[in-house]
């Protein structure tokens, strides 16, 4: 589970809601077909024990480099794959993978935004049937006057307005944050309790990705929906969501608080994403201001987990995977993936360093080679 149960001390947020959609251990892998005989079958490890919940009303931030699995977990949810192991709830029951009309009543409640919307829109339709189609599947429009009302409605409340302007364009007579406002109104069309945002502003001029957030902020307060942001922005990602998980080679490593993680992060692997990622509060905070510590812990995570690149996920190494990057990493990272540990506030993270049996201080003096000394909190 990426979120805990409210408790009653003070220490933990207070999460009056249940999950309305809940991933537990989900697994995929993506088989290779090879032409050579007797070739032994391989298979690509997209997604590996990742769990997560979401909630109605909050947004979830699902955030790491290119090809960590966020696409794949957000299509895993919309059933658009199926799990190669692990299961999916919504609401206390369990959603099944066979059955046109179990998917499809699944899929009215759960709805995904891709991240091109060119490539999502079917270039020889027009809005209007962009928009129709899921009013009619899903029995919200039953005479032509009524779907035109509520097509309206909906360009309307994602800003496209003069709305009879819109209806009978094709998807090549729209700009870029256009398209995607299309493409977020159809997804609204099905009236879903779960939004999943796959990148909605990568592909957007930067003058316009604040006005599409703030549009599925507003839609998310409205709906009361739950809604999963992935993105590989962390400045968006905290702007977004109360809550942030972060995966690196399909392994789930931290999350929590959005504010916790982005600005106190704990895994190896969210301190080189931070470190990437101009920030001049968090440096002006630290570095700036003297602290030999971070200064050398933020060096080291850039010096050797910078040096190398994501690992094949065809044969992925033991244990946990950014083993070969870190500048911590023990022998028994190679051995196995490590338990979740829980560090209070709705923090948690999946590294060696925290368990109970080597809680390393991280900001400990690193030797020349990297490795930090042995200090213990």
């Amino acid at each position: 589970m990426s979120t805990n149960t409210a408790t009653s001390t003070n220490e933990e947020p207070v999460l009056n809601e249940e999950p309305i959609l809940e991933a537990v251990h989900l697994r995929k892998e993506f088989p290779l077909h090879s032409l050579k005989l007797f070739r032994p079958s391989q298979a690509v490890h997209a997604v590996e024990d990742a769990s997560l919940a979401l909630r109605p009303g909050r947004a979830t931030a699902l955030v790491g480099e290119s090809g960590s699995g966020k696409t794949t977990v957000a299509r895993l949810l919309a059933r658009l794959y199926t799990p190669t192991s692990g299961t999916i709830r919504y609401g206390q029951e369990m959603v099944k993978a066979r059955g046109e009309v179990t998917l499809r009543a699944y899929r009215r409640h759960v709805q995904i935004v891709f991240q091109d919307p060119f490539s999502s829109l079917n270039s020889v339709h027009t809005v209007r049937y962009h928009l129709s189609r899921p009013l009619r599947i899903h029995g919200y429009a039953h005479n032509t006057a009524e779907e035109t009302q509520l097509i309206m409605s909906l360009l309307e409340r994602v800003n496209l307005t003069p709305a009879e302007q819109f209806m009978q364009k094709f998807p090549h007579q729209l700009s870029g944050g256009q398209r995607q406002r299309v493409a977020i109104a159809r997804a609204l069309a099905a009236r879903p309790s779960v939004l999943l945002a796959d990148e909605p502003v990568s592909m957007l001029d930067v003058s316009i990705r604040l006005d599409m957030l703030n549009l599925l902020l507003r839609l998310k307060e409205e709906e009361n929906m739950a809604l999963l942001f992935i993105t590989h922005d962390l400045a968006s990602a905290r702007y977004f969501a109360e809550e942030t998980l972060v995966m690196y080679a399909g392994q789930m490593v931290e999350g929590g608080p959005s504010d916790e993680v982005i600005q106190r992060p704990k895994h190896p692997y969210t301190q080189l994403l931070l470190s990437a990622a101009p920030d001049p509060d968090r440096f002006g905070s630290t570095v700036l201001q003297g602290d030999r510590k971070e200064s050398s812990r933020v060096q080291s995570i850039v010096t050797v987990g910078g040096s190398g690149e994501p690992p094949s996920l065809i044969n992925p190494p033991g244990g946990c995977r950014f083993h070969p990057r870190c500048p911590y990493a023990m022998p028994v990272c190679r051995q196995q993936f490590p338990p979740r540990t829980e560090l209070g506030g709705g923090r948690w993270v999946n590294c060696y360093l925290y368990g109970a049996e080597n809680k390393t201080d991280l900001t400990a003096t690193t030797h020349a080679n990297g490795r930090p000394s042995k200090e213990v909190e």
